[in-house]
């Protein structure tokens, strides 16, 4: 393990946001914040969109807003966002701050103490946390933050553009095809539509958005609530097979993982609720030759799109063996329920082991931008 792990540091575990996948980065940040804390470090668990208001420093910060345990559980529907709007507009008109429309997304403190912090643990979820933006911003401030850089982070979280390079570099994917919800002929969607198929947001993760479409009655509905979250969509055929998925931490492949929903298919309930779905790692009756094929897509994947740290890719293996990837995910989930721990734990790396290992593989980077 890296030496510098030895000392006691002051860490970020940065959360939340304004996305729908907020309360699942809560909860992933929740857990996170534990483990350091129980390995020795100073830690803050901070609100990417609510901030830390009046605080100048990372000891400002700690003093005012740590805890000495979090709690989060993921409810089963997605957040409502304008209430989130509100309770910081309210909290910052309270103490005399900014109008309500001139909050950006980053909330007050964030930047500064993350600066000042040893590290920041990058627990967000989907939209800028997750898309490269908040890369870039925090490359300009001078903020080291785990995961992949903002390069990687864009071209993974843009389903289309990451599709697309996986079908350049040979990597079979489903067929697909981006729409605008505000400009699209639905007739000419409809006439292109081939049953069963999936819509989905083209930048959205935690399978926010997405529908299984079976006939053309549940069309209109899917597309409606896929539009809710970003007005670019994507469909693509539904291949049905066993579905899977495989972790990368830093150059090592994870064992995969099975996923077997308990009903219907591995949505946002499925995924966070305890019991609702069956997650086998190792799998059951997978030779070993097919472990090594979806090792080899996660691996090369991770590879061609400059990913770093760590990194989770979904695919689905059909009846006659072939592998379709579905997408790539640079911040994996951490809660209680998600697949990279388990992963992890299936080869003895311990949930405390994972999140120290993760911040190691961030302070190699920095150390040698090569790596």
């Amino acid at each position: 393990m890296n030496e510098t792990l030895r000392k006691k540091m002051n860490i970020v575990v940065l959360a939340g946001g304004l996305c729908p996948e907020r309360d699942v980065s809560l909860s992933s940040g929740s857990q996170i914040a534990n483990a350091l804390i129980e390995n020795g470090h100073n830690v803050l668990l901070a609100d990417l969109y609510m901030g830390l208001p009046g605080a100048d420093s990372y000891s400002d910060a700690y003093k005012t807003y740590s805890s000495g345990r979090y709690e989060f559980q993921v409810p089963a529907h997605e957040p409502d966002l304008q209430a989130i709007r509100d309770a910081r507009a309210n909290a910052a008109e309270s103490r005399g701050g900014r109008r309500r429309d001139a909050l950006g997304p980053v909330g007050e403190g964030i930047l500064g103490v993350c600066a000042d912090a040893d590290i920041t643990f990058n627990a967000l979820h989907g939209d800028m946390g997750e898309n490269g933006r908040l890369q870039a911003l925090f490359d300009i401030y001078g903020v080291k933050y785990t995961g992949s850089g903002y390069e990687g982070s864009m071209m993974a979280m843009d389903k289309p553009l990451a599709k697309g390079i996986m079908r350049l570099n040979g990597i079979r994917t489903p067929d697909w095809r981006v729409y605008n919800t505000d400009a699209a002929d639905r007739a000419e969607i409809i006439n292109r539509l081939e049953f069963p198929c999936v819509i989905k947001p083209c930048g959205c993760g935690s399978s926010v958005g997405v529908s299984m479409v079976g006939d053309l009655n549940e069309f209109n509905a899917a597309f409606e609530y896929a539009g809710v979250y970003e007005k670019r969509v994507l469909i693509e055929p539904r291949i049905e097979g066993r579905e899977f998925s495989v972790g990368v931490l830093g150059r090592e492949t994870l064992p995969p993982i099975e996923i077997i929903p308990k009903r219907g298919f591995y949505d946002y309930k499925n995924k966070y609720q305890p019991g609702a779905t069956l997650e086998v790692c190792p799998p059951e009756n997978l030779s070993s030759g097919d472990e090594n094929r979806l090792r080899g897509v996660a691996a090369r994947l991770h590879e061609m799109l400059r990913l770093s740290d760590y990194s989770r890719t979904d695919m689905i293996m059909d009846a006659s063996g072939a592998i379709y990837c579905l997408e790539i995910n640079t911040l994996p989930g951490m809660t209680p329920t998600s697949l990279i721990p388990q992963e992890a734990l299936a080869i003895g790396i311990s949930y405390r082991q994972l999140c120290e290992r993760i911040i190691a593989l961030a302070l190699d980077k920095y150390n040698d931008p090569h790596i």
